[in-house]
């Protein structure tokens, strides 16, 4: 088996980081769907690519919430937590070869750090944008945007109006300042070691100094 791994969410202030790997036998099995980096694709393109994906591959996916992101954030890089859950997708899976999208700026080095956290040996070929460069990274990054996407779907309904969840939205930013002001304190879909949620901690609770 070969598999593609990506994550979508790493960068996001609000809700989880999901990573997905897909495999298949033979790579020419994606040859006929419109597979490219997911950011790329309409929302319904990428539901339809979903779908067909969970039917005719295999799938994993590992999804880790803002409070285990804080958490991991205190005992490691961010690179590290998500080379730990690409290892984790891919040992779902057990395939022979994995395309990762690297989020080490040395993306060798990002690859032999995936392979040393698995508990069997496969070949890993990291690569920076893998995701427009491999189908089976696009597909990766499809199933784990739809699966983010549908997480922060489940947020709105909760919270209300939230953005998109990335600190360079201001719907975002305004829900956060707006939580803060009213709660004094984030709420539990933040990530609380971002600078974006302790800059704003500090800056609405001084309005009430």
């Amino acid at each position: 088996m070969i598999c593609g791994v990506d994550e979508a969410g790493k960068g996001s202030v609000l809700g989880p980081m999901v990573v997905a790997a897909v495999g298949c036998c033979e790579i020419e099995d994606l040859a006929a769907l419109p597979i490219r980096d997911s950011k790329a694709l309409r929302p319904k393109q990428r539901e339809e690519l979903y779908e067909i994906l969970f039917r005719d591959f295999s799938i994993a996916i590992v999804t880790i919430d803002a409070a285990g992101i804080d958490d991991a954030r205190s005992k490691m890089s961010m690179n590290t937590c998500v080379a730990e859950l690409h290892a984790e997708a891919i040992m779902g899976l057990q395939p022979e070869y994995a395309y990762v999208d690297a989020c080490d700026v040395n993306a060798e080095r990002y690859g032999r750090t995936v392979a040393g956290l698995l508990d069997y040996p496969c070949a890993i070929v990291a690569e920076h944008h893998a995701d427009a460069r491999h189908k089976i990274v696009g597909a990766a990054s499809v199933v784990a945007k739809v699966t983010r996407d549908r997480a922060i779907r489940e947020l709105k309904q909760q919270y209300g109006t939230i953005g998109s969840g990335y600190p360079s939205d201001p719907a975002t930013i305004e829900f956060l300042r707006s939580y803060i002001r009213e709660h004094g304190s984030p709420p539990a879909c933040a990530r609380r070691s971002w600078k974006t949620v302790t800059n704003l901690c500090q800056t609405t609770m001084q309005d009430f100094s």
